[in-house]
């Protein structure tokens, strides 16, 4: 969730955001599965290896894509984050190691794409 929420994820944006997390999830043998967000939180399904720590690609996704967010889109961001932190500190993540993976994709389907 990035920490100044509204406005900030315009649909070109959120499309950007999408292709970054890709790359980085690329990087650590992880596969982005599905992707969504909304003008203030994004969510993603994301399968990665066990010898991955969580909290090490939440940081390098969270990392990256605030960097290169900010690098790409100076005017945009700057409104919203003040100069501040992009994403909020704070993140959700469950396990879906027994759900159905069908269902799960259909929850995130079912939120809002980028246009």
């Amino acid at each position: 969730m990035p920490k100044y929420r509204r406005g900030v994820f315009t649909d070109e944006i959120l499309r950007r955001c999408e292709d970054i997390m890709i790359e980085v999830c690329d990087s650590f043998g992880a596969e982005l599965v599905e992707f969504t967000g909304e003008d203030g939180h994004v969510q993603l399904l994301v399968h990665y290896p066990p010898k991955v720590a969580l909290s090490t690609l939440v940081n390098s996704l969270k990392g990256v894509s605030a960097r290169l967010l900010r690098k790409e889109y100076p005017a945009h961001i700057g409104k919203y984050s003040g100069g501040g932190h992009f994403w909020s500190p704070s993140y959700f993540a469950a396990s879906c190691g027994g759900a159905p993976l069908s269902i799960i994709e259909e929850y995130i389907e079912n939120q809002k794409h980028p246009g």
